[in-house]
């Protein structure tokens, strides 16, 4: 492998130059790791999706440069939770270089390579960084640390910070004499620049790596006012704010009203906590919701588990027979178990039942998978149920243990809930909110077939549905299904 590796090394050297030559002499060259790649595509280099590049320049020791990884399909950032090894540690093929949150779960980034850790470049502990972005950075010879100048962290970040100085650019082309306190900017602290004409020179980022941000524009107005800039340089960056982004309107300082800095207190957010934020926005906004709700009696349920417990000592939550009771329904109801595809413009049926769970974490709302879950009993659901949620809860889920699902259940029967509506969990197209049970008074048909009142358990069961999957008579026939498996609680046997 060491070979193969000096090989494909000695190849990227030779061809460096005319490939990848800069004007001062340095050279970008691919490393063994994207060489290998052309030749063989691992399933693992796939989905981890690794940048990792070689830079070799005169005088100064071959290096690679570890990028942020995309962990997850939907990854676009991610925090550094944790650095296992350090600086100087020895890496071996499958070691685990950190923990990574992304924005479903906390996962390790193993090596792919072996070398030795020379820098680190991103810290433990920061947030919201860069796919792509270099984190790390490894060489193959442990002499070579020393030979790495002091400033190769520099160098790196700023090959990565010249295509996002834009508004420096633009700053210095429009006759502002001073230079601006940042390298980045987002977009929103720009547009508040532009509408209330302050000098950006006299503002202060708080953002990493020099990133000015919304909050720090809205401080600065706070404290007073930073200085604001000349009447026709305001009109100029205005201007190229507007024409970079045609289609926003801002409206003129009077009619924003900025919101008192001292009646809120602004919180960090966890990326999964970002990422679920943005989902149930696109959710409500892009999916057309059906609602439709069943009570449903539960006290065949209660004696069924109690039974289990006293006679075989089985132990399974109410939360387990609802995830068995909803899988039967969508097995007999095939057309619920669907998902709308956007390509064809019709439901597409799912080829398994996989039903998710929605489990409350410090980090934000997770939810794994009972995959297959009307063919399992009702001990392994219990069972996998529980070693899942505490996976969930330690931020240790696996890709797999996430991602997909036909349907969710979202129960909040332990709280003093007794309905409310879910919002779905897009591609899937329904979602089922558990409410608690509740003693009511209600007509019941005695032995004798006398009517008297009688104290009965009922359960509140909402169904949130994508209307353009369920119809009214759909939803109808999944609920009176799933209403026979809570009546008859035997069918949950067969």
């Amino acid at each position: 492998m060491a070979n193969v590796r000096s090989l494909l090394l000695g190849l990227a050297r030779a061809r460096g130059s005319s490939l990848f030559g800069i004007s001062n002499g340095t050279h970008l060259r691919p490393s063994s790791f994207a060489l290998a790649n052309i030749f063989s595509r691992s399933p693992l280099s796939d989905e981890l999706l690794v940048r990792v590049r070689c830079i070799s320049s005169t005088g100064v020791a071959s290096h690679m440069v570890l990028e942020m990884p995309a962990l997850s399909p939907t990854m676009n950032q991610g925090n550094i939770a944790k650095w296992r090894k350090k600086e100087g540690d020895k890496i071996d093929v499958g070691d685990v270089l950190c923990e990574i949150e992304t924005d479903k779960a906390t996962l390790e980034f193993e090596s792919l390579e072996e070398g030795f850790l020379a820098k680190i470049l991103t810290p433990e502990g920061s947030k919201d960084v860069l796919v792509g972005q270099p984190i790390a950075i490894t060489v193959e010879d442990p002499d070579e640390i020393k030979n790495l100048p002091a400033d190769i962290s520099k160098g790196v970040e700023a090959k990565q910070d010249k295509p996002t100085q834009d508004l420096t650019h633009d700053v210095k082309h429009e006759g502002i004499s001073e230079k601006p306190n940042f390298s980045r900017i987002s977009p929103s602290a720009r547009l508040l620049i532009a509408e209330y004409g302050l000098e950006p020179s006299s503002l202060k980022a708080s953002g990493p790596r020099g990133t000015l941000l919304k909050g720090d524009v809205l401080a600065a107005i706070k404290s007073g006012g930073p200085p604001r800039i000349s009447e026709s340089s305001q009109e100029k960056i205005s201007g190229s704010t507007h024409t970079s982004q045609p289609s926003s309107h801002t409206p003129p300082p009077s009619a924003t009203p900025l919101l008192d800095m001292d009646t809120h207190e602004d919180l960090p957010n966890t990326q999964i906590r970002k990422v679920i934020a943005k989902r149930l926005l696109e959710s409500k906004q892009s999916t057309p919701h059906l609602y439709l709700s069943i009570d449903v009696i539960l006290d065949p349920l209660l004696a069924f588990r109690n039974e289990l417990k006293e006679r075989h000592n089985l132990k399974v939550s109410v939360n387990d027979i609802v995830i068995k009771a909803v899988a039967l329904a969508l097995r007999n109801v095939p057309e619920a178990n669907a998902f709308w595809n956007n390509e064809k413009g019709e439901p597409s049926l799912c080829d398994s039942v996989d039903i998710s769970i929605a489990v409350a974490t410090d980090k934000g709302l997770m939810t794994p998978i009972i995959r297959n879950a009307d063919q399992k009993t009702l001990s392994a659901i219990s069972l996998e149920v529980k070693e899942l949620a505490e996976k969930a809860r330690a931020g240790k889920l696996k890709p797999n243990e996430f991602q997909g699902g036909t349907f969710s259940i979202s129960n909040l029967g332990m709280f003093p809930v007794d309905h409310f509506c879910a919002i779905i969990n897009p591609p899937q197209a329904g979602i089922l909110a558990v409410g608690r049970g509740n003693k009511v008074v209600e007509p019941v048909v005695g032995s004798d077939g006398i009517v008297k009142p009688g104290v009965v358990t009922k359960m509140s069961l909402k169904l949130s549905a994508d209307h353009r999957v369920f119809d009214g008579q759909l939803g109808g026939k999944f609920l009176s299904s799933l209403a026979s498996n809570f009546s008859d609680i035997s069918r949950l046997l067969l």
